[in-house]
């Protein structure tokens, strides 16, 4: 059994567009593939050959980052913890961080190896860590991407070099970004210019970003690079300018400087034409839910992420509602539990679904405790007996 809930959000907003393809709008034209889409709605707002298949070189990591990121917040690994290096992860070619068979490395240092220097060698040293072996990690990237519903992409290894049966495509690369960036500790790492590690060691190694953007445009603060002979010259970038964060993605580039350049041109194209509207919040109210047999009678309803809706500087506003779909709860509920679903909706439309969650948990009450509620509801009035 579901409740309705109906509210009107009292602000304008536009009408949703239609992605413009490439034939309507040059941009990235020298690109194999390319993606231009605004990260909190998801709305792509340019695209050329967004699915086809291409080798993805190290945007590879991106999703080697995201597994990494979940397996930390899920406590199998921590910032501070000391990894220690394969004989297989040391021998990895390609861009690397100079990793050694034995040296041990915290995490939080392999994974600035990858967000900033691309290491090869240090991704696959966290894989291993995760998963036990580097096949098993590919296994885990495979399903992830299942689960992000992603249908043009095919991982053999966790860093991104050429081989038979590895590919994706700009828009799942595009998705994988859109799903990294909700950890912002990714950004603190992606957007470091230049560090150092094992700073004051004679094996001091200097780390200067591959992503040059980070330094040169205004906002942005990723996310990965890549290149191989197959792939040519990869980008996936992110940058937030007045509340907006963007996602872009090329493939195929002839060289780094057309990379970057049409990339700076998909990003200037999207904040000078778009903006979005912040709906709700992560803290909005949306009113109560009773928990059956809860410690506490009612739980406060909030959004499971923030509402925002993009339009077209130039669009006429319209009037946008949303109502809320509650099932029936039982304690125990945690917080970040789905209690039931978002709508928003302009005319009449459903334009974006979320899941509702409680802003507190709710503990399982003992009987001693719903026969005191009980008697309570009875003295009050709230029960009357037959």
């Amino acid at each position: 059994m579901k409740k309705l809930l109906c509210c009107m959000i009292t602000i304008l907003c536009f009408v949703p567009m239609i992605p413009v393809h490439a034939e309507d709008l040059k941009l990235a034209e020298s690109a194999k593939s390319a993606i231009l889409l605004e990260a909190s709605t998801g709305h792509i707002i340019y695209e050329n050959n967004s699915h086809e298949k291409l080798a993805p070189a190290s945007m590879t990591k991106m999703m080697s980052m995201l597994l990494i990121m979940e397996s930390i917040e899920k406590g199998i690994l921590d910032w501070e913890e000391e990894v220690t290096v394969s004989e297989n992860a040391s021998k990895m070619g390609g861009s690397q961080i100079l990793l050694e068979t034995g040296e041990r490395m915290k995490v939080k240092d392999l994974f600035k190896g990858i967000a900033v220097a691309s290491g090869n060698d240090a991704v696959v040293a966290l894989a291993e860590r995760v998963a036990g072996t580097e096949e098993q990690f590919v296994t885990m990237m495979n399903n992830r991407a299942k689960e992000l519903g992603l249908k043009d992409t095919h991982f053999k290894n966790p860093h991104g070099l050429d081989t038979a049966n590895h590919y994706s495509s700009a828009y799942d690369m595009a998705m994988i970004a859109k799903e990294l960036v909700k950890h912002e500790k990714v950004l603190e790492y992606s957007s470091i210019y230049e560090d150092y590690l094992r700073k004051g060691t004679d094996k001091e190694i200097w780390l200067v970003n591959t992503n040059k953007l980070v330094k040169f445009y205004q906002g942005l603060d990723g996310l990965k690079t890549g290149y191989t002979k197959e792939a040519g010259y990869c980008l996936t970038s992110t940058a937030e300018k007045n509340g907006m964060r963007l996602i872009t993605v090329v493939m195929g580039e002839p060289d780094s400087k057309t990379r970057n350049a049409e990339t700076t041109e998909m990003l200037d194209y999207g904040f000078s034409q778009y903006e979005v509207e912040h709906v709700l919040s992560k803290d909005s109210n949306l009113g109560k839910i009773e928990i059956e047999k809860g410690k506490q009678k009612y739980a406060t309803l909030v959004p499971s992420e923030e509402i925002t809706l993009l339009h077209k500087r130039t669009e006429q506003k319209k009037t946008a509602t949303y109502d809320v779909q509650l099932n029936k709860v039982k304690a125990p509920v945690k917080v970040g539990d789905s209690v039931g679903k978002l709508n928003v909706k302009i005319d009449g439309k459903t334009t974006q679904t979320i899941d509702v969650t409680i802003k507190e948990k709710v503990e399982k009450a003992n009987l001693w405790e719903l026969y005191l509620r009980y008697v309570g509801d009875m003295i009050s009035g709230n029960i009357k007996l037959k």
